[in-house]
């Protein structure tokens, strides 16, 4: 059925209807995928303001503080990540008090044509969507400041500020050329319809419901304010005065002389058996908050974390496989064959900042811990079980939609989304995308050539990244835009670079960061724009709101960093801070220690008969064939639909936060999660459905105002608190890292 739209005086090309038929066998004009049909709506007003006054406000303040509140957490302890959520919530009658008290006065803005009101009317849901898009901007993170991090506190190299802000705008910006070339096909096309984007459409849509309050009970806002100040008091005790709290291992309190005691009660670098935390931060930091994950992942991980914690690594280490007990149990530090921590600066050339082979091979071969050596081999087996397990279980999904996707592109063929958006609004040019695309390569390779070459990598490594990141971009987000999960890339990338390019720390660290996060960021750029193609926002609007938002987020991640490595003395190191100090870098330890790894030694140095860890490489076929058991049983036995919810990608990469996350943040979260998502929603289950995301952002935002307020009061004036036994950061088993191979030396620890 074609019809003839006309648009602002412009004739549109003939767009079709993608025809579905009702169970009465009726054609509908609607989206072909049923789940999108029963959350998105398919009306739209078009004269409903978006991009106003009070979404650059409140949108650039959401931004700038989730940046700078997000950075902030990253280099303490225990890695509190504040989501959009907190700022989706909060920003809602703010943004309705703006609009009952600000003046409707108009602005002129000077030179141009242009105005605006300061009060264009009620708070609309546009202007709350492009709010949270901003607010997910300053949410996502900026990986390159970890580069920076470890130049700076590990590697004690200067680094030119301007080529490190270039890094962090660079590698955020390059994934908007890829979002360009692959939008038509992976936003416009009905097929491909992004799962995750329902749930937010459907949380935007229960907060503009009109909500009345129940008669003794309270509103969705009065509860956020009530958890929020109840969190925001109770973390000064883990926070400042009481910081053991966060990892209580009572078990080594009783046996304080016993190394093995203490491995399997400490929570912290042990086996954590009744290890528990009485911190929100120990329950959300590492592993993102339990209440809003749904319990099958749960179980998932626990399950994986309970194989490989539990049944792996005693057998691994009490077999002293690679030498495991010379290590302690659980570190993501690098050693030597004497059980030291390895001596990175001698095996380094101080002038090109590469390996020095002599050096090298005089000196060890590089030993790590028997748990983290074996995460890089289930990091292996996570990757090729995602591709299997996509193939095996979504693939004629996944191939039935591609194919459609292409003959709706070739044919014009769209949905009732799609049709509303054209003729409403005016599309995003596309040389925008093309424009960013020939600035921000130019600008990638001088970060890296210039500034006395720092970075290491050199202009064939960058436009090799870009060329990975463009070939994986379509696949990957085909995978996303129907299954909601995305193979990384990191894996693939440290690989190449650590094969091609060897012995150069930053370069591998760069190359990863270039061909995997510009991958990264163009899906999450497109997927935001499906998000604003359900929720019906004009493009261009968006546009702008998220390569504004792009641009400042960068920015504070970077400078709040920068001040932050400069401003606190001995950051990230353990051994120099004052007693309590929360400002530890677990996160970017663990980055550190991986740029050692593939970077300075090499994954053929690594991972082949030249080092010690040659037999890791069977994760690949373990990860590869690891879905097939579990596709067969439920192919046979399709009555038993609990079998499809086994997830061996999610099994297999249960554990690689593990470190920096340790047995204590684990067996919180699942223990939270699986009471809020199991027997509160089974018992209460209204009480679940309109408390437990509020619920979880109050108390996120209860304990990052908390942690930042104590920082500015008292922690930057060098105020560390009472000094006293539960003042220490730390669950008081320092034995727990000792290691059990007699004749081993370590500080700290007795000679067995």
């Amino acid at each position: 059925m074609g019809i003839l739209e006309m648009e602002a005086g412009r004739i549109s090309q003939p767009v079709q209807s993608a025809i579905v038929e009702d169970e009465n066998g009726m054609e509908m004009d609607d989206n072909p995928i049923e789940e999108v049909r029963l959350t998105v709506p398919i009306t739209d007003d078009p004269t409903e303001p978006a991009l106003t006054i009070r979404t650059w406000v409140l949108g650039l303040i959401s931004c700038c503080i989730l940046s700078f509140v997000n950075q902030f957490f990253a280099y303490r302890q225990n890695q509190l990540s504040i989501s959009s959520i907190s700022a989706q919530i909060l920003v809602l009658p703010i943004g309705k008090l703006m609009a009952a008290t600000m003046p409707k006065t108009k602005i002129r803005v000077p030179f141009t044509r242009w105005s605006f009101s300061l009060n264009p009317g009620p708070f609309t849901l546009k202007e709350h969507v492009l709010i949270t898009i901003f607010a997910n901007c300053g949410a996502g993170g900026v990986y390159a400041v970890n580069i920076i991090t470890i130049v700076k506190a590990f590697y004690h190299r200067s680094l030119h500020p301007v080529a490190a802000m270039l890094l962090a705008q660079t590698t955020q910006l390059l994934g908007y050329g890829w979002a360009g070339i692959f939008r038509r096909f992976l936003v416009d096309s009905p097929y491909m319809w992004w799962p995750a984007n329902l749930v937010q459409v459907s949380l935007f849509r229960t907060l503009h419901e009109k909500e009345k309050r129940e008669k003794g009970g309270h509103t969705r806002l009065q509860f956020f304010i009530m958890v929020f100040i109840s969190s925001f008091a109770y973390y000064i005790l883990p926070g400042y005065l009481f910081q053991s709290m966060s990892a209580i291992s009572f078990v080594c309190w009783i046996w304080k002389d016993s190394v093995v005691v203490q491995q399997i009660g400490s929570g912290l670098n042990g086996f954590g058996i009744g290890s528990f935390g009485l911190d929100w931060s120990t329950v959300a930091a590492f592993l993102g908050s339990p209440l809003a994950t749904p319990l099958f992942a749960i179980l998932n991980i626990l399950f994986g974390f309970f194989l490989f914690l539990y049944v792996l690594t005693p057998i691994a280490y009490w077999t002293n496989s690679y030498q495991a007990r010379r290590f302690p149990l659980i570190s993501s530090h690098t050693f030597d064959a004497s059980g030291e921590t390895y001596n990175i600066s001698r095996i380094l050339n101080q002038k090109t900042f590469d390996i020095n082979l002599p050096e090298y091979n005089s000196y060890s071969k590089l030993y790590l811990s028997v748990t983290f050596a074996f995460l890089y081999g289930l990091s292996f087996a996570t990757l090729m079980a995602t591709i299997s397990h996509v193939a095996l279980f979504e693939g004629k999904t996944i191939w039935k939609l591609w194919r459609k996707t292409t003959y709706a592109v070739k044919d014009n063929l769209t949905d009732v989304h799609t049709r509303l958006m054209k003729k409403n609004y005016e599309a995003v040019p596309q040389w925008w995308f093309h424009a960013i695309l020939i600035l921000i390569v130019p600008l990638s390779i001088f970060a890296c050539e210039g500034f006395g070459k720092e970075l290491q990598l050199p202009w064939w490594g960058v436009m090799l990244a870009c060329a990975i990141a463009l070939f994986f971009t379509l696949p990957i987000g085909i995978i996303q835009a129907t299954t909601n999960m995305q193979p990384g890339l990191n894996v693939i990338t440290e690989l190449v670079i650590g094969y091609i390019y060897p012995g150069k720390p930053l370069a591998n660290v760069a190359f990863k960061t270039y061909g995997y996060i510009s991958m990264a960021q163009a899906l999450s750029l497109i997927g935001d724009f499906k998000l604003g193609h359900y929720m019906k926002i004009p493009p261009k609007s968006m546009f702008i709101v998220q390569l504004i938002g792009t641009i400042v987020a960068s920015t504070c991640y970077f400078t709040t960093a920068w001040w932050l490595l400069s401003d606190i003395k001995h950051i990230c190191n353990p051994a120099l801070l004052p007693e309590g100090s929360p400002w530890t870098c677990p996160g970017d330890d663990v980055f550190y220690n991986a740029s050692i790894i593939w970077g300075v030694v090499g994954p053929l140095r690594m991972f082949t008969n030249y080092g010690n860890y040659p037999q890791m490489n069977w994760f690949f076929l373990i990860g590869l064939l690891a879905p097939v058991p579990v596709w067969w049983l439920s192919r046979k036995f399709p009555e038993k639909k609990w079998l499809r919810l086994i997830h061996m990608p999610m099994i297999l990469g249960a554990t690689q936060g593990m470190p920096p996350a340790k047995a204590v943040h684990y067996i919180c979260w699942g223990s939270v999660g699986i009471f809020f998502n199991w027997y509160v929603y089974n018992k209460h289950k209204q009480w679940w459905a309109k408390h437990t995301y509020i619920l979880s952002a109050a108390m996120d935002a209860g304990v990052a105002f908390m942690a930042v307020l104590l920082y500015f009061a008292l922690q930057s004036s060098d105020i560390i608190g009472p000094e006293w036994w539960g003042s220490e950061a730390s669950d008081h088993c320092p034995l727990a890292h000792c290691p059990t191979a007699p004749g081993i030396m370590s500080e700290g620890c007795p000679v067995l």
